[in-house]
């Protein structure tokens, strides 16, 4: 592996056999993005057109997809789950000056383009692309092929990270595993269901965190809001769940630098069920059963990491929940075009900061921080609060145990009706009050309702933030259910303030446009 003279990088992959050239293409598909580029050159003969009809057939998911070559219509388009995929072969092309007779300005949206013979656009080629090279190599068979993987411009870093992802699959044992790519989160992360030896595991890929922009006293966001910037934490806190009974995923192999883990496959039994989704009422009594019984353990602030030393939970401070209500400020108020001067954003942080107080000073536990449908599955064949399998916790936080219950009780993706709300909300302080005399439910019920309105919020800003920075429209259908979660929680008394100020500078026909 070496960094090519074009500022790019490449690594080198002997194929042995038709099951190798495929394991590279699977390799490929796990970084792939919409609106890519891959290009495959080399020799004649050398399977550019197999390793792309394998590269259509699995993003499929059907061996049995009539694949034709392109060389004579030039281009082929395939309607696939991830992405479109069009196929073009250039090797019918005099030159240049004919690509813009094929169409490229057209293609569908968010489609990959999987080109051969790119050496006939010489000079032309978007400089953000992957290239395969294939070349033969009689003397080794007639089944070996030498690849030459190079990614150029802004695709050298996933380039590298293919590399690094082969390496630590070989190191696990793993390399010939069936992978099958599961539908992701609005994070950087990328899941992968493994298959090898009648065993399923599942494979993260989790990049280091990039440090954003400086957004306060020179640092970024994801500093100030406490955000993991690699794994270590959720390796941290997964054996601290499972050290204490809680279904959280066994690691069987980790690469802590490298971002990648292969853990424990809990299955996909979701707390929810239909389309659209609702809760199963009873998983979600178990899930608030859960929250109780963490939030009467005695946990550490400080957890062991093996070769690391031990790993520190930062606490939800101040600034961490001031900054997360801010996001509608900063990105859904603008969606929804009513911005506000800046003494009235002033009052809305003096609100917040105020409201939160009680929290704050509240009596601290781990806040896992999502805990809520899309990172919950059950485990019918467990006890008690094992039956809840626990994911996506490695932003997980000291802070209010109320926060984790709002997370639950007011899903984003997931309308919990009020009066199952009020249930389950009473089951948990029911149970905390017989364990615990001195536990206070009302004062937890004013910290639940200032944890309720500060997430939506928050989330209200995230879901504004993925339409217009991340081009992720999906997430403002979720936007209405959000609002209706934000007056619930406003209605409490203690935050009659910020109800005021959200009434006056939220209007109530906040629809996005």
């Amino acid at each position: 592996m070496f960094p090519t003279t074009s500022g790019g990088f490449s690594f080198n992959v002997a194929l042995a056999d038709e099951q190798a050239t495929y394991r590279l293409m699977v390799d490929i598909v796990a970084v792939l993005e919409p609106g890519d580029l891959i290009t495959l050159s080399g020799d004649l003969g050398a399977g550019k057109s197999t390793f792309a009809r394998a590269f259509i057939r699995h993003l499929a998911g059907d061996e049995t997809v009539e694949v034709p070559s392109p060389t004579f219509t030039l281009m082929q388009t395939y309607q696939l789950p991830r992405f479109p995929v069009v196929h073009a072969d250039l090797y019918r092309l005099a030159g240049p000056a004919e690509l813009a007779e094929l169409g490229f300005d057209d293609l569908p949206e968010g489609a990959v383009l999987m080109l051969e013979w790119p050496d006939r656009a010489a000079g032309f080629l978007p400089a953000d692309r992957l290239d395969v090279a294939l070349t033969l190599s009689p003397q080794h068979g007639i089944t070996f092929r030498n690849a030459r993987v190079t990614g150029y411009g802004t695709f050298a870093r996933r380039a590298e990270r293919i590399s690094v992802m082969r390496r630590f699959l070989d190191q696990a044992g793993l390399a010939e595993a069936e992978r099958q790519r599961m539908q992701g989160d609005a994070s950087t992360r990328s899941y992968e269901r493994l298959s090898a030896g009648g065993k399923s595991l599942i494979f993260m890929n989790s990049p280091r965190r990039m440090d954003g922009p400086p957004v306060r006293d020179g640092k970024p966001y994801s500093a100030i809001a406490h955000l993991a910037e690699d794994v270590t934490p959720f390796v941290a806190i997964a054996k601290g769940l499972r050290e204490r009974g809680f279904s959280a995923p066994a690691i069987a192999h980790a690469d802590l630098d490298a971002g990648l883990v292969i853990l424990e496959d809990l299955g996909n039994e979701a707390v929810v069920e239909g389309d659209p989704p609702e809760p199963i009422e009873e998983h979600y009594e178990v899930a608030v059963d859960f929250l109780v019984a963490l939030h009467r353990e005695n946990l550490p602030e400080v957890l062991p990491v093996s070769g690391r030393g031990e790993y520190r939970i930062p606490h939800y401070d101040i600034d961490a929940f001031l900054i997360e209500a801010e996001l509608l400020l900063d990105w859904y108020l603008p969606l929804i075009n009513a911005a506000i001067p800046d003494n009235r954003h002033d009052t809305y942080l003096a609100l917040w900061r105020d409201a939160l107080m009680p929290a704050i000073e509240s009596p601290p536990t781990w806040v896992l921080r999502d805990f809520h449908s899309p990172n919950l599955l059950w485990l019918p064949h467990r006890q008690d609060t094992a039956r809840i399998g626990l994911l996506d916790f490695q932003d997980a936080l000291i802070g209010p145990a109320a926060y984790d219950l709002a997370s639950l009780l007011q899903d984003a993706r997931v309308d919990v009706p009020e009066m199952m709300e009020i249930a389950l909300f009473s089951r948990y302080t029911k149970a905390r009050r017989f364990a615990e005399e001195s536990f206070d439910a009302p004062a937890f019920a004013r910290i639940y309702a200032t944890m309720a309105a500060q997430r939506a919020s928050k989330i209200l800003g995230i879901f504004a933030r993925l339409d217009r920075r991340d081009g992720k429209p999906q997430y403002l259908r979720h936007i209405p259910r959000v609002w209706g979660y934000l007056q619930r929680a406003l209605s409490h008394p203690a935050l009659t303030p910020l109800k005021a100020w959200y009434s006056v500078n939220v209007p109530e026909d906040h629809q996005p446009r």
